[in-house]
């Protein structure tokens, strides 16, 4: 064997190592018993621990120095590529440091869900400070003499930084604010009202999935306190959850993991358990998940099918016809939650986020100070106090689990989108009559053959560009907000 071919030997067992972790995440968060959790962090970092001495072993280094990429096609190069960048950063972290993380955020993660429950901020405080702490020294081991926070944004968004953030948000909230005003002063539509019986939900859930293209023979819908994809290649699950009172809750929860499912299921299967057998970064997933839900499933012409399904299954919706019914599904609010919230108003919540992470990162602000710090923002930004804990910093799993520099992937998905829409559009002109009749196959295909197929082998913006014809810009995503919601509110 060459020592590429050992190098990928090697790499393929890696990968399947970590596929099992997630598969243990997968059911800790879904069937696993309460009880349960120590014994699931132990398991946890133990796997961890194999997962980083492999990754950070010496003769990964040595393979790298022996491969001739000159020789390599485009594949074997950006395969080396993504061995590199993970070698050199498990060189830096130390393994007792990545066990220990996996241990304490296990753990963490259990304690979220019931402090959630329970409205106890007080008792989640101590493991987050432990999981914020272990963090930092995370951070600080990757960033040598750099930003900790951009350290920690590389690893789920490769090449950005928070300056680059910053320059994007800025671009972005000033038009965000001024849409989010003009809209409000207009009357809010009328919502669903009644009851939906949750095992219904369930059913119209799945068949939903299927029509957005989920391969329920490589995957499976479950309920989790907090909606998520787990899993890559042949195995990718996603999960929701059910609300009697509303509905779009579970149904466009599943349609957005539905969408990062579709990316993992559609990429090359030469790729499979390769470094590029997944996606390139969690912006470029969260294009996917977001332009599913959002430039497709809340668009007028799908609604109108939906309309129909949902009246099948439920009756009478509280809104008299397929036109309330668009305008329910995209109506402008007040909310606290970032995962029901409207397009105008999501990456607000992101932007709160961004800057309070940033902080605890940067020790500026405690943990202790976390929710007072929280509401004080909150109520800035969106001119509302929040009402309780779960509706405010207890309402996101991602900071028990240690994913310090995911949030901003989510505003940067929602611009990746408005480029891809743009496009989109523009090579598929029959799109609206195809989407009114439920047929999202023709959306699907251009974007698995655009974008998912190509899994890791591309950098994020690259992918974008190649996709959509254009480099990464807020312009798309503003004129398409601007466009959709004054038609919406006649403004």
């Amino acid at each position: 064997m060459s020592a590429y071919d050992e190098l990928m030997a090697f790499s393929r067992e890696t990968q399947a190592l970590g596929q099992i972790l997630g598969r243990l995440g997968w059911d800790q968060e879904t069937v696993m018993p309460s009880g349960a959790a120590p014994q699931r962090g132990e398991e946890m970092a133990a796997l961890e621990s194999v997962l980083h001495a492999r990754r950070s072993d010496p003769r990964v280094g040595d393979w790298l120095e022996a491969v001739d990429t000159a020789a390599l096609d485009a594949v074997g190069k950006a395969q080396i590529r993504e061995i590199r960048r993970a070698f050199e950063r498990a060189n830096k972290v130390p393994g007792a440091l990545a066990a220990r993380i996996a241990r304490v955020t296990s753990e963490a993660q259990g304690k979220w869900a019931a402090s959630r429950a329970d409205e106890d901020v007080a008792a989640f405080l101590p493991v987050l400070e432990e999981v914020v702490m272990l963090k930092r020294d995370e951070g600080a081991a990757l960033a040598s003499d750099g930003d900790i926070y951009d350290a920690m944004l590389d690893d789920y968004e490769p090449g950005m930084t928070g300056a680059r953030l910053d320059e994007i948000f800025g671009d972005m909230r000033p038009a965000l604010v001024e849409l989010r005003a003009a809209v409000l002063e207009r009357p809010a539509p009328t919502g669903l009202s009644g009851s939906f019986d949750e095992s219904a939900q369930m059913r119209l859930t799945r068949e939903v999935a299927k029509v957005f293209g989920y391969d329920m023979k490589h995957g499976r819908v479950d309920k989790a306190v907090h909606p998520f994809s787990s899993g890559s290649g042949l195995d990718v699950r996603i999960t929701t959850r059910t609300s009697a009172t509303d509905p779009f809750n579970c149904l466009y929860s599943t349609i957005h993991e539905v969408g990062h499912a579709s990316y993992e299921q559609g990429i090359d299967p030469a790729y499979l358990l390769t470094p590029l057998g997944r996606g390139v970064s969690m912006g470029v997933h969260e294009s996917q998940s977001r332009i599913y839900e959002n430039q497709l499933g809340r668009s007028k012409a799908f609604c109108g099918w939906l309309f129909g399904r949902m009246s099948e299954s439920f009756g009478d919706l509280g809104v008299a016809d397929a036109k309330g019914f668009y305008a329910a599904v995209n109506k402008v609010d007040r909310g606290f939650i970032r995962t029901e919230a409207d397009e105008v108003q999501y990456n607000l919540h992101i932007m709160l986020r961004l800057d309070l992470e940033r902080q605890l990162m940067r020790g500026e602000i405690g943990v202790v100070d976390l929710e007072e710090a929280w509401n004080t923002r909150f109520a800035a930004d969106f001119g509302y106090a929040v009402d309780r804990p779960s509706n405010g910093v207890l309402q996101d799993v991602h900071w028990s689990v240690g994913l310090f520099g995911y949030f901003p992937t989510y505003a940067l998905g929602n611009v990746y989108a408005g480029c891809l829409h743009e496009a989109l559009r523009m090579a598929v002109p029959e799109l609206d009559g195809q989407l009114a009749a439920g047929d999202l196959g023709p959306a699907t295909t251009w974007l698995r053959e655009n974008l998912q197929q190509h899994g890791g082998l591309y950098a994020p913006a690259e992918v974008i560009e190649r996709a959509s014809g254009q480099a990464p810009s807020v312009a798309p995503l503003l004129s398409y907000l601007q466009t959709k919601f004054g038609g919406l509110y006649d403004l």
